[in-house]
């Protein structure tokens, strides 16, 4: 292994690596969750469809099931749990190719700030209790009207949330490029991120703007989401290899 490679094994990071392996873990728990959570009765609706009266009827019938579909699975959890994954890549790539590495974290950052900003899980889980209290017809409009400009800036899969979610997947592209040209990680593990990511953009992409045929986008989220789960699978084995061999 080239010496360069084998310095970034011998850093004072073990336990970032450790722990970007095990957001990885988590992140493969949360993906599987969501794949169940989809097949449940209301589990998986197409973007841009439901009204914000008949998202507020879904909070109160189940409030979990409301925030999974804005986004609580898989994207603000998984968005969080890349973040220790990412600096961990950096750590690792670091002597080997620190700026498209630190390229990488930087977008995922970007991505996740602007999500996390726009998102409507929680104001609409807010206004559904509030609209559920509301006693006359004119406030039950206001908290409507409010509910839906809530969903144009933030719900999945529309124009409000696609800069954050594309960010976070091209950045996912990035870093597994690097890995793949830093020889520290597999070409497997690199070409299962970089398929992931792919897929999952033109996922993102067509399901934002192309409603149509949205069953023909589900399926090309599938493929993207079963090569991430791949991928969290061999980067956190190497990341764990990793944090034993720096001790």
């Amino acid at each position: 292994m080239h010496e360069s490679r084998l310095e970034t094994q011998n850093t004072p990071w073990k336990s970032l690596y450790k722990l970007g392996g095990a957001a990885a873990l988590f992140a493969i728990l949360v993906a599987l969750t969501d794949i169940g959570l989809t097949f449940l009765p209301g589990g998986a609706e197409a973007p841009g469809t439901m009204t914000a009266i008949e998202w507020f009827d879904l909070f109160q019938d189940n409030w979990f099931l409301g925030l999974r579909n804005l986004g609580l699975l898989p994207n603000i959890l998984t968005l969080c749990l890349l973040i220790p994954l990412f600096l961990a890549l950096y750590a690792v790539h670091r002597r080997t190719n620190e700026a498209y590495a630190a390229l990488a974290v930087i977008i995922s950052l970007v991505g996740t700030a602007i999500y996390l900003a726009n998102n409507a899980a929680f104001p609409m889980w807010a206004l559904s209790a509030k609209y559920a209290a509301a006693t006359t017809e004119a406030q039950r409009t206001l908290l409507a009207a409010a509910g839906e400009a809530i969903l144009a800036r933030g719900e999945d899969f529309t124009p409000g949330s696609f800069t954050g979610i594309l960010f976070a997947e091209i950045a996912t592209i990035v870093i597994s490029l690097v890995m793949h040209q830093g020889g520290i990680f597999s070409k497997a593990t690199a070409y299962a991120g970089i398929l992931g990511g792919l897929f999952l953009a033109i996922f993102t992409i067509w399901s934002t703007f192309i409603p149509v045929f949205f069953e023909v986008a589900v399926m090309l989220a599938m493929i993207g989401g079963l090569s991430s789960i791949v991928w969290y699978i061999l980067t956190a084995r190497r990341l764990f290899q990793l944090g034993r061999q720096s001790q």
